[in-house]
């Protein structure tokens, strides 16, 4: 079948991670996506290690199958090039602070005189408007100004810094895509397009609903280490294995509880988890920590508990499930070299049945400025 987006093209002037994995979201749905990127150095990125081919591993995985513009943007006659490009174009994609853009020539005020329908998606942390809207800042800091890093605690009661970068995709990346696709919808039924402030602050608190029910119904924070989802019960929490590794148990409902602690040979006096949950939790910690985790893999798998041991991402990269699932089928090539592409949400329908796909090397797409012309 068609891919969905095939026909679309988009010019992403995004760099690092968030904008990025938006246009890879994009390419892997059939868009064209065009990278605009300094002459000579390129994006940031491109230098990271480790290495992979001509550029860096982090480069190659976030842009498989997109094409490469190296302009000078603070060049008037560089952005006068660009024009045929901008009105033939369906979404432009940006990540500058506010303002950058519209210096440059290249505000949605300016291209929307170009380009009436096109889909301007500017993606910043804090906005497009707002006190800290001009603030330098990354995903430690958006999820440590949302309230979303209070809620993780060390043994010490510091916050610890989650591996994986939330407010990046999970609140720019993501959102930045689905108001895109939503914005396309739009232009095609009106014709007119629009100019979408996504702030990956803003987004990051999606992530705390029920957090954010608990201050609004009972009037308190969320204590870190001590809510339902966050380690305060039995129920939901890490226990370790007598070999040093980790048992992930999620055993919320009375059903999975009630399986789980038939499995441990719980004592009836634990079993009700809401008189001493300390107790309780001491209790399955002994358990788990009398055996090793390939006992309890084994154990866990012939019961609906809802548990399983803590994986590395080694071992996830290796599970026959995942393999089933065919997620790492897809490689990022250059010459002889190829390594796992990045699985991303798209279903396999919607993606294009060749397996194996390039990244952009900097400046290949420069004819094309002449061919728009």
């Amino acid at each position: 079948m068609t891919q969905p987006l095939a026909g679309v093209r988009v010019l992403d002037f995004s760099t690092l991670l968030p904008g990025p994995m938006a246009g890879l979201i994009l390419a892997e749905a059939g868009a064209e996506v065009i990278k605009i990127e300094r002459p000579g150095f390129g994006e940031e990125m491109r230098h990271y290690a480790p290495p992979f081919g001509d550029t860096s591993m982090n480069f190659a995985l976030l842009n498989r199958g997109k094409k490469s513009l190296a302009l000078d943007l603070k060049n008037p006659e560089t952005i006068d090039k660009l024009q045929p490009l901008i009105a033939e174009s369906h979404v432009i994609l940006e990540q500058f602070r506010p303002g950058v853009m519209a210096r440059l020539g290249l505000g949605y005020d300016d291209v929307v005189k170009v380009n009436p329908a096109i889909v301007y998606c500017s993606l910043t942390g804090y906005g497009q408007t707002g006190p800290k809207a001009l603030t330098a800042a990354h995903d430690l800091n958006y999820i440590g100004d949302t309230g979303l890093l209070a809620l993780s605690a060390g043994a010490d009661g510091a916050p610890i810094p989650p591996p994986g970068l939330i407010a990046d995709i999970g609140g720019g990346a993501l959102p930045a895509v689905i108001n895109i696709l939503l914005a396309l919808r739009q232009a095609e039924k009106t014709g007119q397009g629009a100019h979408l402030d996504i702030a990956m602050c803003d987004n990051v608190l999606t992530w705390q609903y029920w957090a954010i029910g608990m201050v609004e119904a009972e009037g308190r924070t969320p204590v870190p280490g001590k809510e339902l989802v966050t380690g305060g019960s039995p129920r939901y929490r890490v226990y370790r294995t007598a070999d040093g590794r980790f048992a992930a148990v999620a055993a919320l409902e009375q059903k999975f509880w009630d399986n789980l602690c038939d499995l441990l040979g719980l004592s009836a006096d634990l079993r009700d988890d809401k008189r001493d949950p300390d107790a309780t939790a001491a209790g399955i910690a002994r358990i788990i920590a009398s055996k090793p985790s390939a006992h309890w893999k084994t154990a866990f798998a012939t019961r609906d508990v809802c548990c399983s041991i803590v994986q590395s991402t080694a071992e996830a990269l290796a599970d026959p499930h995942f393999r089933a699932r065919q997620l790492f089928d897809r490689r990022v090539v250059d010459g002889s070299s190829s390594t796992t592409a990045v699985p991303v949400p798209v279903v396999p329908q919607f993606r294009s049945p060749e397996r194996d796909a390039g990244y952009p090397h900097l400046g290949d797409a420069n004819g094309m400025l002449d061919d728009e012309c």
